[in-house]
């Protein structure tokens, strides 16, 4: 089983990550990504599709119009696992 991070090794990770933040009511890290239209947006969520896939572990997210919304919790950890830090380091890395 996946171990939720402590407060302290979460927050070192955002602290890497950037652009992501800590949504503490969902227990989760978010992101919004803002393309020029609908097409790059629908290009960028299908690669994310793909690596989620590779990496077993799935995002919450939507989608309107050229904003892509993704969420990463680990349900069964209750919270942020290093899994959602590898993905969103993943996804960074797809833009």
């Amino acid at each position: 089983m996946v171990e939720k991070l402590d407060a302290a090794a979460r927050d070192r990770a955002l602290g890497r990550l950037g652009a992501w933040r800590y949504e503490a009511d969902k227990a989760a890290i978010m992101r919004e990504f803002t393309f020029a239209d609908f097409s790059q947006a629908f290009g960028f969520m299908t690669r994310v599709a793909l690596a989620a896939e590779k990496a077993g572990h799935h995002p919450d997210w939507s989608n309107s119009y050229k904003t892509v919304i993704i969420t990463l919790s680990t349900h069964d950890a209750g919270g942020v696992s290093q899994k959602d830090v590898d993905l969103a380091q993943a996804i960074d890395k797809l833009l």
